[in-house]
């Protein structure tokens, strides 16, 4: 199955949830027969999440590309972290522009990529161009804090998270199997 036309999905905002509904609409793609790709931003590989588990049930119908970046906000070294994502994202971006452009895939995933591009570490032309020349087929979900304005003018549908009160708040950490 294929769709007739892919659309363009932002989900964004502070509030929890954004990874989750992209995931989601992947788990409801593949359930109607569709191939999914998520490709996964500043989601360190030494980080396990339930997420890759549960993908990695779902067999070759959802794919998950993980590239191990760290935002430098949360490395130890800072100008390591931000000297590695400069020097790593051209290429990676290359192969998302693949990935998105093979037809090989129904629904691509771009999560966490709206935080590099409020930060200015991926050009916001670059992602206007990817969701431009996607084959019209291929659904775009785009996922992180910060969507630029442009990306929501330019999307189908966007959806805001907003955080009105989380276990944070009250010193409650990450739970496994609930936050990753």
């Amino acid at each position: 199955m294929k769709l007739e036309k892919g659309l363009v999905q932002v989900y964004t905002g502070n509030g929890k949830g954004k990874t989750t509904a992209a995931l989601g609409q992947g788990l409801r793609a593949v359930g109607q027969g569709l191939k999914v790709c998520l490709i996964q931003f500043l989601k360190p590989v030494e980080v396990y999440s339930g997420e890759v588990g549960a993908v990695s049930r779902l067999g070759p119908d959802f794919h998950l590309l993980k590239f191990d970046l760290v935002h430098p906000s949360f490395a130890r070294d800072k100008l390591e972290a931000e000297k590695k994502l400069r020097g790593e994202l051209p290429k990676i971006l290359q192969r998302v522009e693949e990935i998105v452009k093979s037809g090989q895939y129904d629904m691509v995933i771009l999560d966490e990529i709206n935080n590099l591009l409020s930060q200015g570490f991926v050009s916001l032309d670059w992602a206007l161009q990817l969701i431009r020349n996607r084959p019209p087929q291929v659904e775009l979900i785009l996922t992180g804090r910060g969507a630029p304005e442009e990306l929501i003018a330019a999307a189908d549908l966007v959806t805001e998270m907003v955080e009105i009160k989380h276990p944070y708040q009250k010193g409650i950490k990450m739970r496994k199997g609930i936050e990753y």
